[in-house]
Order: structure tokens, then sequence, then C-alpha cells
């Protein structure tokens, strides 16, 4: 079999594709919360943060409090944290499993845009089961790569 990890096989563009707009999702939404931080000038962490600087010409102890409007914001990239590096790496041996390009396209799509999706949700305050509901079509998106992958490697 031909190395299935390079751009002439179309479930690795997929993937790729795929993976790139994870990567700038995630790597965005840290800049979102910088952000956030400027324009509402707080949401600060740390104590050292209070120093007066080129940053922060006014530091006030009240930076330091909690602030939703940032803190939404982390909280989005925490929960991105724990789903799109798990996508990342369970796609890759997914590609190596060689699995029909259209069922590849809509797993790994439909990642994507369960990831989106949730972030729209959660930067909009939905309920609970709203984000939830899209955090389960991810997370089973890549349970089923994963298992896809493993029936493959055994049999």
């Amino acid at each position: 079999m031909l190395n299935p990890l390079n751009l002439e096989n179309p479930v690795f563009v997929s993937y790729t594709i795929a993976a790139a707009l994870m990567i700038l999702k995630l790597v965005g939404q840290g800049w979102v919360t910088v952000f956030r931080m400027i324009k509402s000038d707080a949401g600060l962490l740390n104590p050292e943060d209070l120093q007066s600087g080129p940053a922060n010409r006014n530091p006030r102890p009240e930076q330091l409090g909690p602030n939703d409007y940032v803190d939404r914001s982390r909280r989005i990239q925490r929960n991105d944290l724990e789903n799109i590096p798990a996508f990342l790496a369970c796609g890759l041996i997914f590609v190596a499993a060689n699995p029909p390009a259209l069922l590849a396209n809509i797993v790994m799509f439909g990642f994507v845009l369960a990831r989106l999706a949730h972030t729209v949700a959660y930067t909009t305050e939905q309920r609970h089961e709203v984000r939830a509901t899209l955090f389960s079509i991810g997370s089973i998106a890549v349970i089923f790569m994963a298992l896809y992958a493993l029936v493959v490697a055994i049999f």
C-alpha cells in the first residue's frame, strides 16, 4: 500500500484541511481572549500582571477579579484543548486506516462543524444541553475514527 499520509490521498487532503482549521480555531481563541482582556481592561490572572507597563498603564486589584466576558473565552479555549488534540492525533491514524473518502469527509468535517457550532453556542450563552449536544457530536466523531482505525489494525 502506498503511504496514505500524502496530499495525493484525498482523505489526507480532507484531514489536512480539517486539522488546519481546528489548529487555527484553537490558536485563534487565545487571541479572542487577549482581545477581550484589552477591551474590558480586566480578566488578568496573575499578581505580576498588576505591574505597571505598556500593556497595563493603570493597574488595579479588581483587574484580577472574575470577568465573565474574558473567562467565557478562556472556557471555550479550555474546551477546545480537551477536544481538538484528540481529533488531530486520531485523524492521522484514521487516515492511515484508509477509510472511504465520503465517510472520512462526513466524520472529519462533522467534527469541525460541531466544534465551530459549540463555540457559537458557548459565545451566545446557550443552555448546557445545546453545548453538550454539540460536544457529543464531536466526541462521537473522534470515537468513531479511533474504533475504525482499531478494527482495521486488528483485522
